[in-house]
């Protein structure tokens, strides 16, 4: 679609519009995290614990959103925390598209025995709920960034592997591949020149989705304790310290809770104008 159809769908698209602003808030907050920062995220003062936000009585300034237990500052450790849980939801998307998308077009072009063995290996694995496998391998390989990137990027290679596949079988079939293969065109340039950017679209449209579900899932796993170890700040495990101090410590889960929210909410909104945008199928009626 022209750039202008773009520019005009999204100008209609109030939600689209919402979640782009968040998403941009998010990115230069996470960004410009040291700048921005009031204090060190991982410093203790446990003479200023459990401070609260500044325009509540007792608040100071000097931590607009309070302190926690151990008296570190929670707008800081909820600026480096949107570093961390951005950067993995960036990073394991990419990976599990870099795995996903190769095999999907190899067995969806090629058939036989690979693409048996691939997607029984890819049904096995959607056997296992995301979490419940990523806690046993975290609790194997040890909680860590890598280790936490490694899980949740290797286990969603067959998202894009099923995906891909399905698209694959459908255009190989096609008047226009047909026709290149008649005039002798390799099997090679059929996938890269005819049927791969024929398939970005619902990667873009699934990729977008799959960073949402990312960082819920980095949040869930740091909330149990198998996320990056201490003292390093991240949405969820504020989330597990905050649930303990509901009645005297309100914004140590408020505020990151809220975190997740916007900022999910902000891919998903952003997710659904791009679904609208790259599927012609939609814009007939289809």
């Amino acid at each position: 679609m022209p750039r202008a159809g773009a520019a005009k769908r999204l100008r209609r698209d109030g939600a689209a519009i919402l979640g782009l602003l968040v998403l941009v808030t998010a990115l230069g907050a996470a960004l410009l995290a040291p700048v921005l920062s009031p204090g060190d995220p991982v410093k203790n003062d446990l003479l200023g614990r459990l401070s609260p936000p500044m325009w509540l009585d007792g608040g100071d300034r000097a931590h607009p959103l309070g302190t926690d237990t151990l008296g570190r500052d929670v707008l800081s450790r909820l600026l480096h925390g949107a570093r961390v849980s951005l950067w993995i939801g960036l990073t394991a998307v990419m990976m599990a598209a870099i795995l996903g998308v190769p095999i999907g077009l190899w067995t969806g072009y090629r058939g036989g025995w690979p693409d048996d063995l691939f997607m029984r290996l890819g049904e096995i694995q959607l056997a296992f709920p995301v979490l419940l496998l990523g806690i046993a391998l975290l609790a194997v390989l040890g909680a860590s960034l890598v280790n936490l990137i490694l899980v949740l990027g290797v286990s969603g290679w067959i998202t894009y592997a099923r995906i891909v596949r399905g698209e694959t079988l459908s255009l190989k079939e096609r008047g226009f591949v047909e026709a290149a293969r008649a005039l002798g065109a390799a099997d090679r340039y059929l996938i890269f020149r005819h049927i791969l950017p024929n398939v970005w679209a619902p990667i873009v449209v699934v990729a977008t989705f799959s960073i949402a579900r990312v960082i819920i899932a980095e949040a869930s796993l740091s909330f149990l304790g198998l996320g990056l170890p201490p003292p390093a700040p991240s949405w969820g495990a504020m989330l597990d310290e905050g649930r303990n101090y509901l009645t005297t410590g309100w914004w140590l889960a408020l505020f990151p809770g809220l975190a997740i929210l916007l900022v999910v909410l902000g891919i998903n909104l952003v997710g659904d104008w791009l679904r609208d945008l790259l599927d012609p199928r939609l814009e007939r009626g289809i």
